[in-house]
């Protein structure tokens, strides 16, 4: 009896190269990554935000999402991981073509000379198109978290014009640069799984976008309140567990490393949850849902430059200072930071992704355990709490960050000064004040405003009955549901 040509051990469609194993961890960690994009980031920023915004978040996004993928199957993705165009840049070009996402996953800038003479390139066991995806959701998710900074008042039509620009002139130069064979994968510094071309990346962006952008109204600012805490707890949920796959896929293998990245990963984040939240019950007098999701956070970006290349021991670490550092930058020194208290950064993306993955980054140059390091990186090193090498190493952790930050800020504010020649980057005043409704035509929920309680006068579908007017909204294209009158 003849086997179909899909389940051989060897065909067309099961070459020689092809480790299902690993075929099958990627796409499964690639769509961890995505979920926590989508829905998570746009279930978290709708119920994070004041309720007329609550539309205007989630659509950012998700437009995010999408163009993210289209610019990045286009352009983007050998930008990231094509051949060299400059020692920070790879060459542009489409990655659609059939022969060239079937053939082996391979990024060719990655060759590297170990110490016993042997070249070798990074090449996974499984075709070119999980590779595609899998570093299309992490572009998509960096552009998400830049999104926070500028909730409340971008306006629109820029945020979709400056998606794809940033993305091409910011977010492929470090990726490539860490990632992609060039000059800072080779100098070898440690970027595991994003902690600085991701977090650092799009908290610098977001507080340079912020400042460009423009503050919310003062009314905004003064109260911002979650409109459904519970849903911003489930949109939480989903980041945390998608960050099992951020990390865990990282090796490009269901290997060991895979492993000790998701234990570190969850070990981090539990441990900075904690503290979070004990530092708002010594500080504020009671524990905050809010922070500790920010803790949650701040944890997991921290351990990302180094998830599978600390001991779990030091994730515990890690989590302590991820937990305490961010909580005072946010709580403490913003208050006291004239520049901070100016720039509006809606969601201080700043302090739960700079800071964080600052922090982060170097940790991981001072505990990098050295037969951790020796499993993945291309270049043979160790923290410097393990000595020989290790300060060197630190350095270059922090040369690094210079570099990311220095970019972001210069690339963000440039492509935002060119947008504005066309388009204004804040939203005109009677679409801050309405919120959804204007800028969209659209609310989140059929229900009256925020934090108001039920006033027949106010809210009955009879209100002028009871002495007041009722006016139509100029905005409204359509039913908004029904308020029954009891």
């Amino acid at each position: 009896m003849n086997v179909s040509t899909a389940y051989e051990q060897v065909s067309p469609v099961v070459p020689s190269w092809l480790n299902k194993g690993d075929n099958a961890w990627q796409m499964t960690a690639s769509t961890l990554v995505a979920l926590q994009s989508m829905p998570g980031l746009v279930i978290l920023y709708a119920s994070i935000v004041k309720k007329k915004w609550a539309v205007n978040s989630a659509f950012m996004a998700l437009y995010a999402f999408a163009a993210v993928l289209i610019c990045w199957v286009l352009l983007g993705y050998r930008m990231a991981f094509g051949d060299e165009l400059l020692p920070f840049w790879g060459k542009g070009a489409p990655a659609l073509g059939q022969k060239y996402l079937i053939s082996r996953a391979r990024v060719p800038e990655s060759t590297h000379r170990r110490e016993d003479g042997i070249s070798e390139t990074v090449e996974p066991w499984y075709p070119m198109a999980s590779l595609v995806y899998f570093q299309f959701t992490f572009a998509a998710i960096t552009l998400i978290l830049l999104a926070g900074s500028v909730l409340g008042r971008m306006n629109i039509k820029a945020w979709m014009a400056f998606v794809p620009l940033w993305l091409i002139f910011s977010y492929t130069v470090g990726a490539f640069s860490l990632w992609g064979g060039g000059f800072l994968y080779h100098w070898g510094v440690i970027d595991y799984s994003g902690g600085y071309v991701i977090h650092l990346s799009s908290g610098i962006a977001g507080l340079t976008a912020a400042y460009w952008v423009g503050p919310r109204l003062k009314s905004d600012r003064e109260r911002f309140p979650p409109n459904n805490v519970l849903l911003m707890l489930a949109g939480a949920g989903l980041l945390w567990m998608g960050w099992s796959g951020f990390n865990g896929g990282a090796p490009y293998a269901a290997n060991i490393d895979a492993s000790i990245a998701v234990l570190n990963t969850n070990v981090c984040a539990a441990t900075s949850l904690l503290v979070w939240t004990s530092l708002d019950v010594v500080y504020f007098g009671k524990p905050s849902v809010i922070g500790a999701v920010q803790g949650m956070m701040t944890g997991l970006v921290c351990i990302t430059p180094g998830a599978g290349l600390v001991q779990s021991w030091a994730a515990i670490v890690m989590g302590i200072l991820s937990g305490s550092i961010p909580w005072v930058s946010m709580m403490i020194l913003h208050k006291k930071s004239a520049l901070l208290q100016k720039v509006d950064d809606t969601l201080g993306v700043f302090h739960t992704h700079a800071v964080a993955g600052l922090l982060g980054g170097l940790l991981t140059g001072l505990l990098a355990e050295p037969e951790l390091c020796g499993l993945i990186l291309p270049v043979r090193t160790r923290g410097a709490f393990y000595g020989g090498s290790g300060g060197v190493q630190f350095l270059k952790q922090v040369v690094a960050a210079i570099f990311v930050i220095a970019w972001n800020v210069v690339s963000t504010t440039l492509i935002l000064l060119f947008i504005r020649l066309f388009i204004p980057l804040r939203m005109p005043e009677e679409q801050l004040v309405i919120g959804d409704d204007a800028v969209h035509g659209e609310e989140a929920y059929a229900l009256w405003g925020d934090g108001e309680k039920y006033d027949a006068t106010k809210h009955g579908r009879n209100a002028s009955l009871f002495g007041e007017e009722t006016a139509e909204s100029p905005y409204v294209n359509g039913a908004r549901g029904v308020t029954i009158n009891l």
